[in-house]
């Protein structure tokens, strides 16, 4: 694995703490800010990959995964793609 990628775990268990019809997306804005986080970089250069996004909604927006493997990529242009581990 080189410099600009890592792997990590997030726990999206507090996405359970909203209502039912937003927890899809309290999960997504979760990983944003966990790798914004962890990377210290603004939330708005967090980009999700599409198999992200369609991982997390595939049980509908009502039950998100309550863990997901993530692989954190580093772009020249300073953002990040977050991609799902395989």
């Amino acid at each position: 694995m080189s410099q600009t990628q890592r792997e990590y775990r997030v726990s999206l268990k507090r996405a359970y703490w909203a209502a039912r019809t937003r927890r899809a997306k309290r999960a997504v804005r979760i990983i944003k800010e966990f790798v914004a986080r962890h990377l210290r970089l603004e939330e708005a250069k967090v980009k999700l990959d599409p198999e992200v996004n369609a991982y997390i909604w595939s049980r509908s927006l009502e039950k998100p995964p309550r863990v997901i493997d993530i692989v954190v990529e580093r772009r020249e242009d300073g953002s990040v793609l977050v991609k799902l581990k395989k």
